[in-house]
């Protein structure tokens, strides 16, 4: 009994994981973004750094006072927790849905063969929606919330 409820709970946590690419896409790094969370009439602000370390990369979110809220690396094509921070599946939700957005529009079908792209916007089928005003600059939607503005840090939003 106790083999099945373990087994059904190791299923349940990788069938939540957000997609991830096949390979590292081409990413400018280091970034700087300005994340602006919008759910129910509440808005969040938060600066993100992702940065190479190693063989892999460094995902840091932390409010605007400096106070960390999620901390990621990926590596190798998983992502494991950097620090002492409580797991944060919004975060790594989020994680995944920006490196799909960064992901340069050469590598986006190798990498996920599912996704859809026109003009200026591009899809993962009932996961994501990203709309851009720039290349670093988008809208990016989940179905069932929260709503995302992000832009390079130091550039405004519309």
């Amino acid at each position: 009994m106790w083999l099945v409820l373990l087994l059904f709970a190791l299923l349940s946590a990788c069938a939540s994981q957000p997609p991830l690419p096949a390979a590292n896409p081409t990413l400018p790094l280091p970034l700087q973004l300005h994340i602006e969370r919008e759910q129910a009439g509440q808005r969040q602000d938060w600066l993100l750094v992702i940065q190479r370390e190693g063989a892999g990369t460094r995902w840091s979110m932390m409010d605007p006072l400096g106070i960390p809220q999620a901390r990621q690396q990926l590596i190798d094509g998983h992502w494991q927790a950097d620090g002492l921070l409580p797991p944060n599946p919004e975060a790594r939700e989020l994680f995944a849905a920006l490196l799909f957005a960064l992901t340069p529009p050469a590598e986006l079908l190798g990498n996920y063969p599912d996704a859809r792209q026109q003009a200026d916007q591009r899809s993962l089928p009932a996961r994501w929606n990203i709309r851009y005003s720039q290349p670093l600059s988008f809208q990016l939607n989940l179905p069932q919330g929260p709503h995302y503005r992000v832009s390079q840090l130091g550039e405004s939003t519309p």
